[in-house]
């Protein structure tokens, strides 16, 4: 058996001489590469990437199991290439019913003609299979929870409302299966690269695989500073489900009568609207330029989830506005505290609570924060990935035999 490894060595620079050179290819010669994304149905952070890596390579494909281009009209005009899960009932809304199929729907695509592979993927979209002198890099964005590091919760709220009862009594037949394949389909990947050191670590528990980190990107641009000052309100934003925790935002807004704008949709908002202060009000779905006014506006964001990395904090910063944020994950790769924001140590309403009163004494420089999230601009990670993918197609080939 063999295994393709990329070492970071002692200077922080990665090293590609453990991965295969396409053949056939002189160095003036442009790669033919190929995008490999698990699915295309909502706009998350995951996508924002994808559509890094589509303009660093525009003339790539772009493979997924499933696409809804209402749902991403920016690719609409990019060559997506769907499986045969496209045309199944319900694919496109409620693709998590399908993560078996989706194992043969990524092993069915036929990448014979590339000379690199990049998946995006944060479930099955590691499993495609390529020729041996075709490399597959697999920007990670965390090995696939439900298998492992939040099977149990999962387990215990799926997330499919009604259906709950039949997925958790069908989810013990097949994770011990999902599981041993997940393994396998990490063997297939020559080279990782992991969004954060938080989800490098996790690789490496897990898959027992090395990770370059390349930190995902957000478009500085799109965001400005508020020239008159923020508005009274706290933001919390983005999906709204089960592992966000949004719940210990609207109880210590509510518990300490704080105005608070709660920006997203998802299948915890009829709970969340439930136990919601008369301060707090729900935006539903936002498209970007209406949520650009909101990070500029909000006295500062609040962000309660364990991420692996956490865009949405950097998008705040870019907005001259500070983060209170959970202490764990990938935001503590993001969130400086004093200079971007403060944290609190515990997921409980109490310790927000604290942070919160805490925040009412702190004061943060909006230029400050701008320059710190410049640091994640979009410009940076695609000359990254275009580097990485340049480097490894030059080295000579150096198999190591395990």
């Amino acid at each position: 058996m063999t295994r393709m490894q990329v070492e970071a060595p002692s200077d922080g620079r990665p090293d590609f001489g453990a991965i295969p050179a396409p053949r056939g290819r002189g160095e003036g010669s442009s790669l033919k590469v190929a995008l490999v994304h698990d699915w295309l149905t909502n706009q998350g952070g995951a996508e924002r990437v994808l559509w890094s890596l589509h303009k660093a390579f525009p003339d790539a494909p772009i493979y997924t199991s499933v696409f809804a281009p209402r749902a991403l009209p920016q690719f609409a005009q990019a060559q997506v290439r769907t499986s045969f899960l496209q045309k199944w009932p319900l694919a496109a809304t409620r693709h998590q019913l399908y993560p078996v199929l989706r194992t043969f729907a990524f092993e069915s695509f036929d990448f014979s003609s590339y000379d690199v592979v990049i998946s995006s993927c944060s479930a099955e979209a590691k499993g495609i299979v390529t020729r041996p002198e075709t490399p597959h890099i697999c920007y990670l964005h965390t090995p696939t929870r439900y298998y492992w590091s939040d099977h149990y919760r999962y387990a215990k709220n799926p997330g499919f409302g009604p259906l709950n009862p039949v997925i958790r009594l069908a989810m013990p037949a097949f994770i011990r299966h999902m599981r041993m394949w997940d393994l396998a389909a990490t063997a297939r990947v020559d080279a990782f690269v992991a969004n954060s050191a938080f989800v490098a670590q996790r690789v490496e528990k897990y898959y027992r695989r090395n990770a370059v980190v390349i930190h995902p990107p957000i478009q500085l641009s799109r965001f400005s500073i508020e020239s008159d000052g923020p508005d009274d309100f706290f933001l919390i934003a983005g999906r709204l489900v089960p592992y966000k925790r949004v719940d210990l935002a609207v109880r210590a807004c509510r518990d300490l009568d704080l105005p608070l704008v709660v920006a997203g949709t998802g299948s915890e908002l009829p709970r969340l609207r439930a136990i919601a202060g008369p301060r707090t009000r729900f935006t539903g779905w936002v498209g970007d330029t209406e949520m650009a006014g909101y990070y500029r506006r909000a006295r500062a964001l609040i962000h309660c989830a364990e991420e692996d990395f956490g865009l949405i904090p950097l998008e705040s910063m870019a907005s001259g506005r500070p983060v209170i944020a959970f202490n764990g994950g990938g935001l503590q790769e993001t969130v400086v505290e004093g200079l971007t924001g403060t944290f609190f140590d515990r997921q409980t309403v109490d310790s927000l609570k604290d942070a919160l009163r805490r925040f009412e004494g702190m004061r943060f420089e909006p230029g400050a924060l701008r320059d710190h999230a410049a640091r994640f601009d979009e410009a940076i990670f695609i000359e990254k990935m275009k580097d990485f993918v340049t480097a490894l197609s030059r080295r000579p080939t150096e198999v190591r035999t395990a």
